[in-house]
């Protein structure tokens, strides 16, 4: 994959520039994502290639690079190929696993609040979710890598519940808080209470993906 950061100069030497930024204040622009009718071929052989890379090969670098894919090539990249695949299919499922480990590894602090007040209520979620207690920031990137890295080295089908989970837990503390905040910031509780909302259906989609997986039928 080449890198689209990359461009060439009028010297003809190539020009690198980094990746947009990618600093969501929580998951709201991206959770739950669209569900456009049409599907790229190519999202699908490269959703099918990039697991397929991952499960083939026993080397724990392998794994490594396809965890911080999104990394290296900016999620801009990675958004442009699987973005507007079905949210319930294998690039639409990929591209939700990559985009909340970027949320949780740019906004892990803020994320780390939003499943502490979850955690006690969801408890079936937080356990599946897998967590390390207490679940502070480096918490929430160390699980957040865990899970994605599940999708290559473990069981597919157990990394997008794993995922699907920590969306409830995160949702139910986000309308936790939303709930707290409304009257001193209705505003900012009105915006906790979409977000939850769109993690709820990112958390459907994902469980419903991952029993696609398990039936054969994820493609």
């Amino acid at each position: 994959m080449s890198d689209p950061a990359a461009s060439t100069g009028s010297s003809g030497a190539p020009r690198h520039h980094k990746p947009k930024p990618f600093a969501p204040i929580d998951f709201e622009p991206f959770a739950g994502g669209a569900d456009p009718a049409r599907v790229s071929e190519a999202a699908h052989l490269a959703a099918q290639a990039l697991v397929r890379r991952g499960r083939d090969s026993d080397d724990p670098k392998v794994t490594k690079r396809l965890v911080k894919l999104a990394d290296e090539q900016g999620l801009d990249a990675i958004a442009e190929m699987w973005a507007e695949s079905p949210a319930r299919s294998l690039p639409g499922a990929l591209w939700r696993l990559y985009a909340l480990r970027a949320a949780t590894m740019q906004n892990s602090e803020r994320i780390s609040v939003y499943f502490k007040a979850g955690r006690d209520t969801a408890q079936v979620s937080h356990v599946v979710a897998g967590a390390a207690e207490p679940p502070g920031a480096d918490e929430m990137k160390q699980m957040a890598d865990a899970i994605l890295s599940g999708a290559f080295d473990g069981d597919f089908d157990v990394a997008l519940e794993r995922s699907a989970a920590f969306c409830r837990v995160v949702a139910l503390g986000q309308a936790t808080i939303a709930d707290s905040a409304e009257h001193a910031n209705e505003g900012h509780a009105s915006k906790l209470t979409r977000s939850s909302h769109q993690l709820v259906k990112t958390a459907e989609d994902l469980e419903h993906a991952a029993n696609a997986w398990r039936l054969g039928e994820l493609d």
